[in-house]
Order: structure tokens, then C-alpha cells, then sequence
């Protein structure tokens, strides 16, 4: 006999999600069930406007993941009406882009995730003299001494002893899954403070180069950035120079705090080898160092693995109907005024809402019927995960050589095979690992940016195709991106000048999807099934698994269930 558990929200992530699990008498998980439990129709309120304002209401899907949406929109636009932008623009983006995945990768790790690993509350037990040992030992930070760590704790006990934990406040403190010892503990909470500070620096490259973070500014053709070096009115030599240092900075903090960090936590917990999942790894591919339509130039190559076969990389094409489909047997929406049983390419996607589910106050969702705001994409009706793993993964199989050495070196230092890499801590691990890729790259960007200024080259936008009277009567197109969290994709049918036709598949709804036509499970529900719980009450194993894919949830309705039953119900925050 089963019993239904129950956590909504999931704290500590974008948006709404309600995740429902059936476990056996012995507390493993055998069933599950993502629900995204919030819906806005950003897609119906962009159609009759004009394409090239289009990215300014889609970066408002989400304030977390800000930029990549409105970067993704542009891109759809101008591969509908067959623009090409100056390479100083595309360098630009590419940075914004970059820095954005810097910060992200940087906040989820100690904001979002860490302390489904760490032990805030142990912290206090902790030797300081021994944590500055360990600190010293892994890393050259200067922020490491006995005294510095003993300032932390005292803070840290301060807040116990209020009765108030503020910021740490909604935890399993001394739940048995913790390995920790106090001491790491103490070392990982002190870095958590001061990422808290670093991550306000770097997004001052969306100020420089955007305007504003966030949602950043953007336009199709290019970007609206004057560079001029003489000029108080562009962007100048000292405001360059700015960007670089922070560009160095984030580098230093990635390389010194971040990835030591990362690497000593993930040694104690190398045998908690659950939540790999699917198996199955989709990537667009991004960040090319020439044509951004050539996706042989891409740092982050495109394809797809299957059945985790690192033998054999399959292409995608984002416009053939046959690749990429999205279902709705189990979402509350309808094709054609029918429930579901075909999929539709977004060419041909509808956005039309069809909420079925039960009215609240309720127990549980009945997940044999639709149960989730959210769609069910498929690549050739094949579930797929998308994000950090899913890069790495078709990356190495791929034989990129930068992700291949920084895979091998890692699995080598934690005495980890290949296959280690598909679980929740080999997910993480791989966020860590292409965040010291990307921000290599974002400094080498950086520099070819001041190369082509200082020849004289200051362009950033192409005005040629700007008026709709240069358009065609009908285009089609698609703008893809490598965000933070996955494989993210825009198509946009434009007629007579205006937007016929708008949809968007995000990294989550790929990654979160419930069950399709043929009832074949999503990643976070394929991650979850077979873990097993060391006490249901406190679902720390849930948080794990969910927080390894950072989902990003589109904030709107909230359904919530405030009547007391039978089944096991969390609440956080």
C-alpha cells in the first residue's frame, strides 16, 4: 500500500511547483508527479503586436533567468526576417549572456541548493581554527583566517539564539542526510554570506551594456549600446575597464570560493548517487565564435544522447515538425477544442488554457487526468532533460575538448567514473563545472570586444531590415539559446507586420513536463522515482533532486491546498 506525499510549494526556486510522490512501506519513492501550478499566457498577449517589441514583454517571463528570454526572442525575429547583426553586437549579447550564467550558476549553488547539503544549525558546533585549516588547504582566498570564520559562527549563533534564523530560517537542521562535519559546514554557510555581496557586482555588466538589470535592453539588429571610448555618452573607455575588472573578479570568486567549495562538499556525499533520471540529454547548442546561425563554431555544441549512450550524438532541427512536439494529455489546455492525443510543433502550438483540475481547498491532484499548467515536449516523442548536465553530457560525448579535460580532471580528483555524472550531485557538479568554462570564455569575449573598438570598429546595430515596408508578407522563425537552466526556444509567426503566432518552450517545461500521450514519465519525475526517505515528514531527498535542476517557474496562480487530511503534507516557508 502507498501513502501520497505532498510538497507545495517547492521553496527555493522561480515560480510555483507542487510535487506529489507515492511511497511503499518503505519509504522509497515509486511514483511522482510535477505539477507547475502557475500560468500567465505570456504567448496571447504578444500576438497582433509588432515583432521587434516582442522581447520586452517575453523577458518578463521571468525576473531570475533575466535577459535570456528577451535574447532569445530577438534571435527568433531576426532569423525570421533574415537580419544579421554586427559582431560587436553579437559579442555584447554573448557577455551578457555569459555574466548572467556566472551569476545564476553562482546564486543557485549557495542560495538555492547548498543547504539542501548543508547543516546550518552544525555550524555553530564547528572549530574555527580547524575550518581556516581547510580553507586554506583548498583554496587561496584571502578570506580565511581563524578569526574571520569565528566572526561568521558568532553571527550565525546570534541568529539561533534570537529564535530567529532570517535567511536559514526553512531547513531540516539535523536531518540524517546531513555528512558534513561542522567545520565545512561553517566554511560553506561563511561563503554563502559573501556571494551575497559578489553577486551584486557582477550583473553591473546589464547596467553597462543594457541599460538596466534587470531586464536588460535589447533591439533587433543588434543592441542599442553606443561605443564610443571619448564619449561621456556611451559607453566609454572607463566604463570597459569596469566591465573588465568585474570580469576578473568573477573569475576570481568562480575559480577561489566557488568550485572548491563545490568539490569539497561533494567528496562526502559521492555514494548518494540518486535523482540521474531520463538518461536522455537535449542541448541547442550556443555561444559561437562566429555566425550564431553556424552551430560548428559553438563552444556549447548542439545534439542529443539517448539512453545515455555517449557513443552517438543525434542533430536536432528546431524546425522540423517531426523533431520537436509538445503534448497536453496530462495539461490543462486544449488543441483544436480537444483534450490532448497529438502533439504540435510550436510552429503550430496553441496556448489555449482548459483548467480541469479541482478546486481548492484539495487533498491531492488526480494525476490520471491533467495535473500540470505546464506541457510535455517531446524530441521524436522522446522525454529529454535539459540544463548544465544535459551540456556537459553532449558536450563530452561530442569530444569537445574543453569539456572533455575539465570532466576528466574532475571525475579523476573525486575518484568518480563518467556515469557518476547522472545523478542530483552530478548535476550540480556540472553546473560548477561549465560555470569556470563560461566565465574563461566570458573574459575572452571580453577582449575581442576591446580588440574590434580599438581598431575603430564601434558598431552594434544594422538598421538595413528595421522597417516592416523591407519585410515580407509572411516569415517564420526561431530563436534558440543555452540559458542558465537549459534549452531554451522562441518561434514567432509574423504576418503583414505583425505577430500571428508566438510560442516559447522553456528549459523547465522540458525538464518538469508531466506525462505525455503515452504516459511517459517527465526528468523530474523519472529523477525522483526509486529514491528512497529517510523520514517522509521532512522530504529532504525531494529538495535535492528538484533543486539539482533549478526549475523556473513562471509566477501567476497559486492553488493551495489549507484543509488538514490524511495524506503526508509539507509546507514550507
Amino acid at each position: 500500500m502507498s501513502e501520497r506525499i505532498v510538497v507545495d510549494p517547492i521553496t527555493r526556486i522561480e515560480g510555483h511547483l507542487r510535487v506529489e510522490v507515492d511511497i511503499d512501506e518503505k519509504g522509497v519513492i515509486k511514483e511522482a508527479y510535477s505539477s507547475g501550478t502557475s500560468v500567465r499566457g505570456l504567448e496571447l498577449i504578444v500576438k497582433d503586436r509588432d515583432p521587434r517589441d516582442v522581447w520586452a514583454y517575453v523577458q518578463r517571463i521571468c525576473g531570475v533567468c533575466t535577459t535570456v528570454h528577451a535574447l532569445t526572442s530577438i534571435r527568433a525575429v531576426e532569423d525570421a526576417l533574415k537580419i544579421k547583426i554586427p559582431r560587436n553586437a553579437h559579442l555584447i549579447r554573448d557577455i551578457m549572456n555569459e555574466a548572467q550564467f556566472v551569476h545564476d550558476h553562482v546564486v543557485h549553488f549557495y542560495h538555492l541548493h547548498a543547504l539542501d547539503w548543508v547543516d546550518v544549525v552544525s555550524a555553530t558546533k564547528a572549530d574555527p581554527a580547524e575550518t581556516s585549516k581547510i580553507a586554506q588547504s583548498i583554496s587561496s582566498w584571502l578570506k580565511s583566517s581563524p578569526g574571520y570564520f569565528t566572526d561568521v559562527q558568532n553571527k550565525v549563533k546570534k541568529l539561533i539564539e534570537s529564535g530567529q534564523l532570517g535567511l536559514f530560517a526553512n531547513g531540516y537542521w539535523g536531518h540524517k542526510a546531513y555528512k558534513l562535519p561542522p567545520e565545512v559546514n561553517l566554511l560553506a554557510v561563511a561563503h554563502y554570506l559573501e556571494a551575497l555581496d559578489w553577486q551584486k557586482e557582477i550583473v553591473k555588466i546589464h547596467t553597462i551594456f543594457g541599460g538596466k538589470n534587470p531586464h536588460p535592453h535589447y533591439v533587433v539588429g543588434g543592441m542599442a549600446t553606443p561605443l564610443d571610448i571619448n564619449s561621456d555618452n556611451g559607453v566609454h573607455a572607463e566604463r570597459l575597464m569596469h566591465v573588465s575588472q568585474l570580469i576578473d573578479q568573477a573569475r576570481e570568486f568562480v575559480n577561489q570560493v566557488y568550485i572548491p567549495d563545490l568539490l569539497a562538499i561533494g567528496s562526502f556525499y559521492k555514494d548518494w548517487t540518486y535523482g540521474g533520471g531520463l538518461n536522455n540529454y537535449l542541448c541547442y547548442g550556443d555561444f559561437s565564435t562566429g555566425d550564431i546561425y553556424d552551430t560548428k563554431l559553438y563552444r556549447m555544441p548542439r545534439g542529443i544522447v539517448l539512453n545515455g549512450n555517449l557513443n552517438e550524438v543525434l542533430d536536432i532541427d528546431l524546425k522540423d515538425p517531426k523533431h520537436i512536439q509538445e503534448y497536453i494529455d496530462h495539461s490543462w489546455y486544449t488543441y483544436d477544442g480537444e483534450d490532448g492525443g497529438k502533439g504540435k510543433h510550436p510552429f503550430e502550438g496553441e496556448t489555449t488554457l482548459n483548467y480541469t483540475g479541482p478546486k481548492a481547498p484539495f487533498k491531492t491532484l488526480d494525476t490520471n487526468k491533467q495535473y500540470s499548467w505546464l506541457k510535455a515536449p517531446r524530441f521524436k516523442e522522446h522525454p529529454m532533460e535539459t540544463g548544465p548536465l544535459a551540456r556537459m553530457i553532449v558536450g563530452y560525448a561530442s569530444g569537445k575538448e574543453e569539456i572533455v579535460n575539465i570532466v576528466d580532471d574532475t571525475l579523476k580528483k573525486l575518484d568518480l567514473p563518467i556515469a557518476a555524472l547522472q545523478s542530483a550531485l552530478g548535476r550540480t557538479v556540472a553546473r560548477g563545472l561549465e560555470t569556470v568554462l563560461i566565465s574563461g570564455w566570458l573574459r575572452n569575449d571580453m577582449d575581442a570586444l576591446l580588440k574590434n573598438i580599438k581598431s575603430g570598429n564601434q558598431s552594434t546595430f544594422d538598421r538595413t531590415k528595421w522597417e516592416p515596408s523591407t519585410w515580407p508578407e509572411r516569415a517564420k522563425g526561431v530563436g534558440w539559446m543555452e540559458a542558465p537552466r537549459g534549452a531554451l526556444g522562441h518561434w514567432i509567426d509574423i504576418e503583414k507586420g505583425k505577430t500571428k503566432n508566438y510560442q516559447a518552450v522553456v528549459p523547465t517545461t522540458w525538464n518538469a513536463s508531466p506525462r505525455d500521450h503515452k504516459n511517459t514519465i517527465g526528468a523530474y519525475e523519472a529523477a525522483l522515482k526509486g529514491t528512497p526517505m529517510l523520514n517522509k515528514e521532512e522530504p529532504l531527498e525531494i529538495m535535492r533532486i528538484i533543486h539539482s535542476f533549478d526549475p523556473c517557474l513562471a509566477c501567476a496562480v497559486h492553488l493551495t491546498d489549507l484543509e488538514t487530511n490524511k495524506t503526508t503534507e509539507i509546507r514550507l516557508g
